[in-house]
């Protein structure tokens, strides 16, 4: 200032008119940033403290859901509650990590797009000031949002906890207590419920029989969420026995009639529309032969949900913020996230690709491979791979991977590999070869030297979990493979395996 004050007593009149303007100029870009740096604090400490409440309410939140994974729950609002109060705490945690690490988001960006993975590269050639202001915003409004739907549900938590106390608890399993959450069904927490509600009520006054369709598309967990319900030890006391029957195999219930005592769970899965003359046959034969019966429908067919007696369970695709919790669970396993904080923003890149594909039987195999090598490296090069791999396949076949494999198309995993990869799924015309040797996509993704030469069976994915269900390629030999003349690779390979 007495620089500045100087500088005027020194000026001649022409050049005042000057030097006031610079000076006046000088003072109102101090106040400004005076203004900018006052309010960046402030507004970063208000955030501070919503975050902090925020994981103040999801602690508390958490804790209920989870007791109530544990009980019995019969009261069909409480599960509504139980619905609410899980999608609140997903929206939380993820609102929680976006504040955490804005700072690397960037960063972890930046490297993702120097990859030359990310079409849909975010510009990062922004002033700080507006940058950190459109950010704070941003995520200003997120936690807020989190905070109302939190707030909401605790509110209105008091009587659920009080009912939830008189519920009955399930018996533990060591099965249910896994450190992973590959190794247990992850989430559809009201969808539990309302299943083993059906299986253990008594069934209505009169023959109505008792028939709940699940409906959802291929791959969301339907017969994931029945056979979890079935090995609940009051499911398997009620019913002397569980029948898996398909939609094309209706009637051959018919040849069970001398062997079934008592009453009965029948799981039928519908992967066609079935005729309505063979339902009427199947359902006055399970009505007439054990009264107390009940039948399960699995389908991807909304049609089916017609041959129900109470409302369907429609099971939907997981949300981006419960899908995003889980991959990360996943991925960083027992590990702390927080002393991996440069893998935090790769991992959510991760999830928004693998979500948008809807990709959600593979999470555990790409999971398991990245938590093996928490290498930012590694995790960069993985993730430029699988890029490239959606991108190729769309290239030929002009649909996304999702439709790709339900429709029964090769995949083309060369990306994965140092040499080309076709895998062809087994059917009708492609008869499975089980003499061949086995390895599983991790395996391919973790060391692709471990690929066998000649044909072999390739494992996309496999459940840990009942009903252990698996997905196996052919892969035939790439030689054979490729036609005469065809380079084996466009691009040099980095000595990095992944």
């Amino acid at each position: 200032t007495l620089s500045i004050i100087n500088l005027l007593r020194h000026c001649s009149e022409l050049d005042m008119d000057v030097a006031i303007s610079a000076v006046a100029s000088e003072f109102v870009s101090r106040f400004i940033s005076f203004l900018v740096n006052k309010y960046s604090y402030s507004s970063h400490v208000r955030l501070e403290e919503k975050v902090e409440r925020l994981q103040n309410l999801l602690m508390r939140v958490h804790m209920i859901v989870e007791e109530a994974d544990g009980r019995y729950i019969m009261n069909s609002r409480m599960v509504m509650q139980l619905q609410l109060l899980s999608e609140a705490m997903y929206q939380g945690y993820h609102a929680v990590d976006t504040f955490r690490y804005q700072g690397l988001e960037d960063k972890g960006i930046n490297e993702v797009c120097n990859s030359s993975v990310l079409p849909f590269a975010i510009p990062l050639k922004r002033t700080r000031t507006i940058a950190c202001t459109r950010k704070d915003k941003v995520v200003n409004l997120e936690l807020d949002g989190a905070l109302e739907s939190m707030q909401s549900v605790v509110d209105n938590m008091m009587e659920f906890v009080v009912l939830l106390g008189g519920c009955d608890r399930m018996v533990r399993r060591p099965y249910d207590s896994y450190l992973y959450y590959e190794n247990i069904m992850f989430g559809r927490h009201a969808e539990r419920q309302t299943l083993l509600n059906f299986l253990l009520q008594q069934n209505p006054p009169g023959d109505e029989l008792a028939v709940l369709p699940i409906i959802g598309g291929r791959t969301v967990g339907k017969k994931t969420l029945v056979a979890h319900v079935c090995r609940d030890e009051r499911v398997q006391s009620r019913f002397s026995l569980v029948l898996h029957l398909s939609g094309e195999n209706l009637l051959k219930i018919l040849e069970h009639e001398s062997t079934i005592l008592g009453e009965m769970l029948v799981v039928v899965e519908f992967a066609t529309n079935v005729d309505d003359n063979d339902w009427r046959t199947f359902h006055s034969f399970v009505k007439r032969l054990a009264t107390g019966s009940k039948v399960i429908i699995i389908s991807k067919l909304q049609r089916s949900a017609r041959f129900g007696s109470v409302k369907p369970i429609f099971l939907n695709n997981l949300s981006y913020e419960e899908f995003s919790y889980l991959f990360k669970t996943l991925a960083f396993g027992s590990a702390n996230p927080k002393e991996h904080p440069r893998l935090v923003p790769i991992a959510q890149e991760y999830a928004k690709v693998l979500h948008m594909e809807e990709s959600l039987l593979i999470v555990n195999t790409f999971a398991n491979v990245l938590r093996n090598n928490l290498n930012v490296r590694f995790w960069l090069c993985l993730f430029t791979k699988s890029r490239r791999m959606i991108e190729r396949n769309l290239s030929i076949y002009g649909v996304d991977l999702k439709i790709h494999m339900e429709q029964g198309y090769p995949l083309h995993l060369t990306d994965y590999a140092l040499n080309p990869l076709r895998a062809i799924p087994y059917s009708a015309t492609v008869p499975r070869k089980k003499e061949l040797p086995k390895v599983t996509l991790g395996e391919i993704l973790e060391d692709p030297s471990v690929k066998p030469k000649g044909e072999f069976n390739l494992v996309i994915w496999e459940s840990r979990i009942p009903p252990y269900n698996s997905s196996s390629y052919f892969v035939p030999d790439w030689v054979q493979d490729t036609p005469e003349g065809t380079p084996v690779s466009g691009r040099k390979r980095r000595g990095l395996h992944v």
